[in-house]
C-alpha cells in the first residue's frame, strides 16, 4: 500500500483522481484494531490491482490504551483528535486526505475484498458521488436480527449509509463541511441527507451496495441489556434531533465500554 504525498492540482477539483483513502476513527480499540486494519489492507488490494493509489489513516480519538501503537505497527498513518466524538474523529482523519475518494470504516468492522471491489466499480463508473453498504453483526441476539434487517431495508430505501462504512468524494465531503460536530450519533444520516441534495445538483447517484455485507462487531449487544437499546431507540423515535445532539442520551457510544 502506498501513501499519497502529492499535493492536489487544479484538475483534481474537477475530476477525482484514482486515489482512495480509508479513514478509521478509533477510541480505545486495542482489542480489535489489528484485525480491522488487516482486513482493510487485504480489501484495498481490490483498488491497487486496478491501479489506484491508496492510503490508510487511523484517527486516534483520545485513546488511553495501545490503539495508536498498534495502528502504527500495522502500517497506518495516525492522526489525533483530542475531543472524544465520532464526528470530529472522522473529520480529522478526512482532513489528512488530499484528493480522490474517502472510505470511512469503523475500527470494529471488517470489510472484505469483494466489498471493496464492488465499491471500486461504483467509483470508477463516474456516476456515483457516495454511498455505503448493508451490514451484519459478527454475533447476534434474537432481538437484534429483525432490527438489523429493518435498518438494512431503511438504508437501501432512503439511501442512507450506516456509519460503519461510508464513502464519498473528498471534494464533495469538504464542500459539505464533513460530519456535523453537533451530533453524537446519527451524524451519518445528517450527512447523507445533505449529500442527497448535492447528488441531485450534480446528476450523480448514491448507492447502498448489498452483494457483500460489511461484517461489524456486535459487542454492544452483549455489553448492554436489550432494554438499554430499546430505550435509546424509543427516545430517538420520539425526539430524534434532541436525542442525537445529547451526549448523555448517546451513552452507549460514549461511556467507554469495550
Amino acid at each position: 500500500m502506498r501513501n499519497d504525498t502529492t499535493m492536489p492540482n487544479k484538475e483534481s477539483d474537477e475530476a477525482s483522481p484514482r486515489v482512495v483513502t480509508v479513514v478509521v476513527p478509533a477510541f480505545n480499540e486495542e482489542r480489535l484494531i489489528a484485525c480491522c486494519l488487516k482486513a482493510i489492507q487485504s480489501a484495498l488490494e481490490a483498488f491497487e490491482e486496478r491501479g489506484w493509489r491508496t492510503d490508510l489513516i487511523v484517527c486516534d480519538n483520545g485513546s488511553t490504551d495501545h490503539t495508536r501503537e498498534l495502528a502504527e505497527a500495522h502500517g497506518a498513518r495516525v492522526v489525533h483528535e483530542p475531543v472524544n466524538q465520532i464526528s470530529r474523529a472522522r473529520n480529522r482523519g478526512a482532513g489528512a486526505a488530499r484528493e480522490g475518494w474517502l472510505i470511512f470504516v469503523d475500527a470494529d468492522s471488517y470489510p472484505s475484498k469483494g466489498l471493496f471491489s464492488e465499491i471500486e466499480r461504483s467509483l470508477a463508473s463516474g456516476k456515483v458521488i457516495g454511498g455505503g453498504c448493508v451490514i451484519e453483526f459478527d454475533e447476534q441476539r434474537w432481538w437484534s436480527r429483525p432490527l438489523m434487517r429493518l435498518w438494512n431495508c431503511i438504508s437501501r430505501w432512503k439511501q442512507w449509509a450506516a456509519g460503519s462504512l461510508m464513502f464519498c468524494e473528498v471534494t464533495v465531503f469538504n464542500e459539505l463541511h464533513g460530519f456535523s460536530d453537533k451530533h453524537f450519533a446519527g451524524e451519518e444520516v445528517d450527512f447523507f441527507q445533505r449529500l442527497h441534495q448535492r447528488a441531485r445538483e450534480r446528476g450523480k447517484q448514491i448507492v447502498i451496495l448489498d452483494r457483500y455485507p460489511l461484517l461489524t462487531a456486535g459487542r454492544k449487544l452483549s455489553l448492554y441489556r436489550p432494554r438499554d437499546h430499546f430505550a435509546f431507540l424509543a427516545r430517538a423515535l420520539i425526539s430524534p434531533r434532541k436525542t442525537m445532539l445529547d451526549r448523555t442520551a448517546c451513552r452507549i457510544w460514549y461511556d467507554g465500554r469495550r
